[in-house]
């Protein structure tokens, strides 16, 4: 009933900051504080991603940059006591990278960072080629719609198209992404659809459905 749901590809960012295997620790770091970004993906061939290297995958040089690890500490933390080891992505890198395609759905995305405890998700294709990155600032993007777009979309796609007789009596107002409809329908079957579809409009926060039937004399 509703329109298409947003996907990634519709918020993420494509123009992409990314290194190969062979790319040195300081031109990550330098590229990181340039681009103000926290992980970069790691590309190889024509775009196919390979991993991402993050900042988290930086620290352990700085972190045993003063004392060497004993036995004990390298036993127990053999990953970070190798990447404080070395100088290439390819050593540094977190490999498989967690990566999504461009049709997910923005709920999809959310749920996959917060599984996963990341803050970006690289976008590839079907092959596995790099086509953009998206953060959990994209994924937000969806909630500066004005609040007349968000209304224009619930008139268009849910009041019309479930109340083609009585969309004329339904009010819809949209105030900092809430939305309240008004108004008196001949199916009350179809209120609670109302208000579920209203609220699966991308960009709405919270739904106050107050349609109701007219009453018998």
């Amino acid at each position: 009933m509703t329109s298409t749901p947003y996907t990634v590809a519709d918020v993420m960012t494509t123009k992409v900051i990314a290194v190969t295997p062979s790319t040195g620790f300081k031109d990550i770091a330098t590229a990181m504080e340039r681009w103000k970004v926290t992980a970069l993906p790691v590309i190889e061939g024509e775009g196919r991603v390979v991993g991402v290297v993050s900042e988290a995958d930086l620290l352990p040089k700085e972190e045993f940059h003063e004392h060497r690890p004993g036995l004990i500490e390298q036993m127990r933390r053999l990953g970070d006591t190798a990447k404080a080891g070395s100088t290439r992505a390819e050593n540094m890198m977190t490999t498989p990278a967690v990566t999504i395609r461009p049709d997910a759905t923005l709920p999809q995305a959310a749920r996959l960072m917060a599984d996963r405890h990341i803050k970006r998700l690289p976008v590839v294709d079907a092959d596995g080629t790099l086509k953009g990155i998206v953060s959990r600032a994209d994924l937000l993007k969806v909630f500066l719609r004005t609040d007349e777009e968000l209304a224009t979309e619930i008139r268009r796609t849910v009041v019309e198209r479930l109340f083609p007789l009585s969309h004329e009596a339904v009010k819809v107002t949209v105030t900092e992404g809430i939305a309240t409809l008004t108004g008196q329908v001949r199916d009350s079957h179809l209120i609670g659809m109302a208000e579920r579809l209203t609220h699966s409009v991308e960009g709405i926060v919270q739904v106050h459905c107050q349609l109701e039937t007219p009453t018998s004399p």
